[in-house]
């Protein structure tokens, strides 16, 4: 009954709004989830590591209805598959190793640019073609930004292969059965290096993401593509905007 505070109904929150932008877009769990915690006051290596446990349960829900579906492609996911595992690693345990506070302005402006790089993506008209090269350094820096950014594996890594004129239902099914790996990489990073202190806060995310899995599947459906990427773009760069300003006195 400790989980029942007003704190734990702010991580549902956030969890729940997180997976509703995953489900809808395909990517930007970790990048609003980790822009909400951090505009709650979450430090941004605990921030990293919470977000990081909760997306075990959702990502390796994902990558099996991906590869139940037909959407992994094999070559795809075994070129970004080792090098995102080393950079979830070296990233999780680069962020163990820095003072949190130091490294708020920088989370927080990486994360605007996140932001900015959704909104921008809802524009941008591709043609198609198999992207086959510069795949294993994507996926190492992906990872590694996203370990130590609390999100980004998706817009970084999606994001690029997409641009390059990637089939989108490939790329978001072989992005996403990767990300499980590299979520579980950063997870068992973070437990050995600070522990999990957050357990409300990893509970209260995953709680939120398990109940707005069908909404978000309903909102892929429904919900206008464009204007719906360009909202979301607009609330993580607001958001990691406040964050920057606070980490650096301005308000």
């Amino acid at each position: 009954m400790d989980f029942l505070t007003h704190e734990f109904g702010l991580y549902v929150l956030a969890g729940f709004v997180a997976q509703l932008i995953d489900g809808a877009l395909g990517m930007a769990y970790g990048v609003s989830a980790s822009s909400l915690l951090m505009a709650f006051g979450v430090s941004p290596v605990n921030t990293s590591a919470t977000v990081h446990a909760a997306e075990c349960f959702t990502t390796g829900a994902s990558a099996i209805s991906h590869h139940a579906f037909g959407n992994v492609d094999r070559f795809l996911f075994r070129r970004l598959l080792v090098p995102a595992v080393i950079g979830a690693v070296i990233g999780a345990y680069a962020l163990y190793r820095i003072d949190g506070e130091v490294l708020k302005p920088y989370v927080s402006g990486y994360l605007i640019i996140m932001g900015l790089v959704i909104i921008g993506k809802a524009f941008m008209r591709i043609p198609p073609r198999n992207v086959t090269t510069h795949l294993a350094p994507l996926g190492f820096v992906g990872a590694l930004v996203d370990a130590m950014g609390g999100g980004g594996w998706g817009p970084i890594v999606a994001s690029n292969l997409i641009v390059r004129g990637n089939n989108v239902r490939i790329t978001v099914g072989s992005v996403n059965a990767v990300e499980f790996f590299v979520t579980l990489a950063a997870s068992i990073t973070f437990f050995l290096t600070i522990g999990f202190s957050e357990w409300s806060a990893i509970v209260g995310l995953a709680v939120g993401g398990v109940v707005a899995a069908p909404f978000g599947a309903w909102a892929a459906r429904r919900i206008p593509h464009k204007p719906f990427m360009v909202l979301v773009g607009v609330l993580v760069t607001c958001l990691s905007l406040r964050n920057l300003l606070k980490s650096i006195d301005v308000i």
